[in-house]
């Protein structure tokens, strides 16, 4: 997360939204020494004081598969819009290239579902995104044969990342002054950033 305070969100309504929203995460670990890298979707799970959850499942080819089984510390990054920001668009002088961006980290500890809740994860993902392709009709497992799903299924191993941390980075020119940011909306036109900048996203 980038440690200027403007930057920084810790609106916890606000941050599940926008994990909700952008669903598929880069995970982040590191099992026995090593750095590993896995990219998957997820399900928010809050349940209030009894924590905050993202479920998500890997190939079990993934790299990090096998060390579900045992678990391990993650942090699980959300990526929004982002997009370069030119000096020339601020309208004054001495300022530098960066780049504007909103992103969610959710740090915690990864631990395997059972089949059961693997299941239920599955189910749950694929009614998530479904939904966001209405009025198309809801895809659901009862399309497939049994027999077909259960051969997937063992080719995946389900996990749940407990929440410990969670925090946002919306870096969206808070630390430049109003003309400054309107030069930097008016350039980017209709790029998502500026949405965000303009307080709409």
């Amino acid at each position: 997360m980038h440690p200027a305070k403007a930057f920084m969100v810790d609106d916890r309504a606000r941050l599940l939204a926008f994990l909700a929203e952008h669903s598929f995460v880069t995970l982040c670990a590191s099992v026995g020494g090593r750095p590993f890298v896995a990219q998957a979707p997820v399900v928010v799970r809050d349940l209030g004081a009894d924590g905050l959850f993202l479920d998500f499942h890997l190939s079990r080819m993934n790299a990090l598969a096998g060390a579900v089984v045992t678990g391990f510390s993650a942090v699980a990054l959300a990526s929004g819009a982002h997009a370069y920001v030119s000096p020339d668009w601020y309208g004054t002088d001495d300022q530098v290239p960066t780049w504007n961006y909103v992103s969610v980290e959710a740090e915690g500890f990864a631990t395997p579902l059972s089949d059961a809740e693997t299941i239920q994860l599955l189910d749950d993902l694929s009614a998530q995104e479904e939904a966001r392709l209405l009025p198309k009709t809801v895809w659901t497992r009862d399309k497939m044969t049994p027999a077909r799903f259960d051969a997937l299924l063992r080719g995946v191993v389900g996990a749940r990342l407990h929440v410990e941390r969670l925090e946002g980075t919306f870096k969206l020119g808070q630390n430049k002054r109003e003309a400054e940011r309107a030069g930097v909306i008016a350039a980017l036109g209709d790029h998502p950033v500026a949405a965000w900048m303009r307080g709409e996203g």
